[in-house]
């Protein structure tokens, strides 16, 4: 009898990957971490239910993939959030992991060496020191939520999930969705519509069973009790959808849905036609309609660095321009402080109006 190989035909290799409890155990969490964390995710919950009249804003880098100066970014942006916190629960924004529509560099996790070497075993425990260092200068972390493994061996770091437009429509995102520990913006998918994202908050809501991994690191079935702070993360399309036309036609589509009416603005991506430049333009027009009334908008998203702009990766590494973005291009420090103290200035009398009029 001929024996055929059926498996692993296109598998180069399968390395050892560290457990998510041996990560855990490499970089602790101390008691001054874990309260930013728990500090953080308060915040969010009450903004979305309604007993904290401010804006959440989750603002930083497209992506990190230099620790130090996303640290450097980090202790800026704490100093603003103390300036800002009466009117702006201000949370980093920390990507790690990339989507990538063909080919590119996928993420700090994926490749931390940016070379192709793929050492993802020290990508997620560089990963992990890096979230705690953040957490350590007193900010709330927002991530996207991308291998349905990793949050895993972070996720109790984190304030704030994303799930992004590519996604949105995973039975697996949704999934797991249901399971983590924070609240959860969806949002719309790549053409601008809603309805998946709407369909997802809706399943992330209920139970769910599905295979995953332990903290040992062994295959498991996974159990959730569902999540019920899933909202809708509008981040434009084919054409923005942040003004308020498209913002009154998703609080339709939540209310139709029986959905509490939460909206999240990504100023970024479709918004901006992703100019960064245009993100200060989008945010004043959301500004603008909360100062005119408007009732659902709950939180903002900006793509921001230390330097403006974007850069390809060089060759030679040391080339790399300091706090500047290697996937999309962001604002940079000056015009994101500008935004954030510009919306504190406009809001600062009206958000406690907003709240007793709800």
């Amino acid at each position: 009898m001929t024996t055929y190989k059926t498996e692993n035909l296109n598998i180069v290799a399968i390395d050892h990957m560290p457990s998510p409890d041996e990560i855990k155990a490499r970089v602790p969490l101390d008691d001054e971490v874990i309260a930013t964390v728990i500090a953080g995710r308060k915040a969010f919950l009450d903004i979305l239910d309604r007993r904290d009249p401010r804006l959440f804003v989750v603002v930083g880098p497209c992506s990190i993939h230099d620790p130090r100066a996303g640290i450097d970014y980090a202790q800026r942006l704490a100093a603003l959030a103390e300036d800002v916190s009466g009117t702006l629960h201000l949370a980093m924004r920390v990507y790690f992991e990339k989507p990538r529509t063909a080919t590119g560099w996928k993420g700090f996790i994926n490749d931390p060496y940016m070379n192709d070497s793929f050492r993802v075993d020290e990508g997620m425990e560089k990963a992990r020191h890096f979230l705690r260092e953040v957490a350590r200068v007193g900010l709330p972390i927002a991530t996207e939520a991308l291998d349905p493994n990793a949050p895993q061996y972070y996720g109790d770091l984190i304030s704030w999930t994303a799930i992004g437009a590519r996604t949105s429509e995973s039975q697996t995102h949704r999934e797991m969705a249901s399971g983590l520990s924070t609240p959860v913006g969806f949002k719309n998918t790549t053409d601008g519509d809603v309805t998946a994202a709407v369909n997802a908050i809706l399943s992330a809501a209920n139970p769910h069973s599905f295979l995953g991994l332990s903290g040992e690191g062994q295959s498991a079935i996974v159990r959730t009790r569902g999540n019920r702070y899933g909202h809708l993360v509008l981040r434009g399309g084919e054409r923005p959808n942040y003004d308020s036309v498209s913002v009154s036609c998703a609080e339709q589509a939540l209310a139709k849905a029986g959905l509490p009416q939460n909206i999240v603005i990504d100023c970024s991506h479709g918004n901006s036609w992703k100019k960064p430049e245009m993100q200060p333009l989008v945010m004043k027009d959301v500004i603008h309609q909360i100062r005119d009334g408007n009732q659902s908008i709950v939180g903002l998203m900006i793509e921001s660095n230390i330097v403006a702009g974007n850069q390809p990766i060089p060759a030679d590494l040391s080339q790399l321009k300091y706090g500047c973005s290697v996937t999309d291009a962001c604002v940079g420090w000056e015009t994101t402080e500008e935004m954030i103290r510009g919306a504190d200035a406009v809001l600062r009398d009206v958000l406690p109006r907003r709240s007793a009029a709800a």
